[in-house]
Parts: C-alpha cells; structure tokens; sequence
C-alpha cells in the first residue's frame, strides 16, 4: 500500500491554508477555520478541533499533519536570560533564546542550522550551513517557548506571561532563507496565527541585498542591518560577504529601503578592541550613515572560544557613542545577556548533542 506523504499545516500560511484546504475539495473558509486552531496552545490532533465537520477531520488526519517539539533542553542564565535546544526530526539541534524584562519576552529565533557566512567573530560561523529551517521549524520555536511560559508560575516568571517581541538573531541568515522566512512572518504576524504586530519583529541581515528591498516590499517587520564596520578593508576581513556587497552598495540599499515614515533601520554595530573602536571610525560612521533613517545599536562582543577578538572597554564604547550622539544620531548600548551560558550575541553554535546535554 501507497504511504500518502502528509502535509505539515505548520508550514503553510493562511493562503496555503486555503489553498490545501481547496485541495482536498473543501471551501475556502475552512483553510480559516484551521489557521484559527493550529496555534492554540495544546492543540495537537485534528480532533480537538471541534468546529470543524467530523468527516473533515477524518480527511485532514489522513492528508496532513501538525508538526511540535519536543521538550526542549533548557538552560537558564544567572542574568535571566534562558537557551532552548529544539531536537529536529533529522535529529539536528536548533537554538533559541529567551530575554526577559519587566515588560517584555524578546525571543532570538534561528533560520537555519548553521550559518554560511562565516562572519570571523561569530561562534555560528564556525559551523558552516548545514540546511535551512522549515517555515514549521522557525514558527514552533515560537510556540515552544510559549508553551514553556505558559507552564511557568507567575511568581517565577521575570517577563510577561507570553512572547512578546521576537528578532531573527540566531543561527543563520534569514534572507538566505528566504521563502520560508516570508511565510512564518506571514504566520507570526496573522491574527489567526501567532497574532504579533510586525512593529515587535525585527529580522536582522549581514546585507544581503537583493532579498533587503524584496523584504520591504512583501512585509512591514523591521529591518536591521549588521554593519560592524566603516570601511570595506576592514568588513572584508569581519564579514566575508561585504566581498559580494561592499559598504557602499549595503548603506545605499538602505537608503532606497521601503518603510513606512516612522520605522527606522536599526544598525547594528560590534565593538571590538583596537579593530573598529576608535573615534575616527566613529566620526566616519556618524558620515557614511547619513541619509539613512536609523538608529544605532553598539554591540558589546561576547568572546568565544576560537574567535581572534576582544571586547571593547565600557569606556571606549561610551566615547564611540557620545561622538555619535553628537552627531545627532540615536544610539543605544546593548546589554548583553546569556554569556554564562553561551547565549549571547554571536554565541549560538549548536553543537551540542543530546548526551552532552545530559540525555
């Protein structure tokens, strides 16, 4: 007998869904109807969805499937800050993490596992790509950490009871990913879906330029950009990638972006001793972003084990950003999370196995 492959609904947005449900002879409004119900925390079986027709059902069980983690492995930082490694079909690990604060639960999603940029201080350079993320993947990080909330007391909880801001800032280069990174924006950001407003996503790319203004034009998240350099000398030897698309190329792109008139492009900026700290490198930052709507972000570096680099002094960072300040520019100091957990920025390398992780 003939295996029927069945269809994750999970990596179909609320078109797909219409779509599927077309397929299989069914009306537009039940692809609706199930967008409405595979993102209701605990729904994982067709049956419990109650409003549609038994015989629905029925066919539905046999053509399709709701994809879920497992438990995640969870560490928690001193700090706050906790790491989710989601176990794949494939068996491969993908990591998570999650920054709570009075107000919010930002959570720093993966695209891919692995990353083929190979930026030099970066620890999920080191791996190189080994696949890119279903859409399912990248949208059931989301839901995996929900459902951990959700089974968290309150009294134990530092941030709100749900996710509330989400960035792709974890492994990978989400534009290099790019129909399915579309299609779980699509998902995170459907009322019917995960019900975020796209002012709290934020996708972040090393310039990867084409996709950069087609992710303008086909959704409204925010955009930012790691820079971490103000000459093409320099970024060569961070980010191999400003090879393909030089400085020059990346800042015009950003200035031609499609955004509406109160967005901003966050910049993103790594500070590293003695390599892109100094004040000209700051005078010459405050230059090249002009005409760009920005603001800034200085990244403190995170060291890892491997990576040639060292952070820059709280002292040299706070001179870097008052000389940008002065130039009429709004800049903010990231303050890193996760460190003790290898959690941070640039930290993420998913390398782990299961037995390492005590399983």
């Amino acid at each position: 007998m003939k295996t029927v492959q069945k269809t994750d609904l999970k990596n179909l947005d609320q078109q797909g869904l219409v779509l599927f449900a077309e397929s299989l002879g069914q009306s537009a409004f039940r692809g609706k109807q199930i967008m409405a119900w595979l993102y209701r925390p605990g729904i994982t079986d067709f049956s419990e969805m109650t409003d549609l027709a038994k015989p629905f059902r029925e066919i539905l069980a046999e053509h399709a499937c709701i994809s879920n983690f497992g438990a995640p492995i969870i560490q928690a930082s001193e700090d706050g800050a906790v790491k989710f490694a989601f176990r794949l079909q494939d068996g491969l690990f993908v990591e998570s993490v999650l920054i709570p604060e009075e107000d919010r639960n930002t959570l720093c999603i993966s695209s891919q596992v692995g990353c083929a940029m190979a930026c030099t201080f970066c620890q999920t350079g080191t791996m190189g790509l080994t696949r890119n993320l279903t859409a399912a993947e990248i949208v059931n990080q989301v839901c995996g950490v929900r459902d951990y909330l959700l089974g968290q007391p309150a009294d134990r909880r530092a941030g709100p009871g749900t996710v509330t801001n989400i960035v792709f800032m974890g492994m990978g280069e989400p534009l290099n990913n790019f129909e399915n990174l579309l299609t779980s924006l699509a998902i995170l950001t459907d009322q019917k879906g995960l019900d975020m407003t796209s002012r709290r996503v934020t996708v972040s790319t090393c310039g990867i330029i084409p996709k950069m203004h087609e992710l303008g034009k086909k959704s409204n998240v925010n955009l930012a950009i790691s820079l971490h350099a103000v000459d093409n000398e320099t970024r060569n030897k961070l980010m191999p990638i400003n090879r393909r698309y030089p400085i020059e190329q990346l800042i015009q792109a950003c200035r031609d972006y499609p955004m509406q008139k109160r967005k901003r492009i966050m910049i993103e900026y790594l500070m590293l001793a003695g390599v892109n700290d100094s004040d000209d490198q700051a005078r010459k930052l405050a230059t090249l972003l002009r005409g760009v709507r920005c603001k800034i972000n200085l990244l403190p570096f995170n060291s890892c084990e491997g990576i040639p680099y060292q952070p820059s002094s709280r002292q040299r960072i706070l001179a870097f950003q008052e000389i940008l300040m002065a130039a009429h520019y709004s800049v903010f100091i990231r303050n890193s999370r996760g460190n003790d957990i290898s959690a941070a920025c640039g930290q993420l390398a998913g390398q782990l196995t299961g037995a390492e992780y005590g399983r």
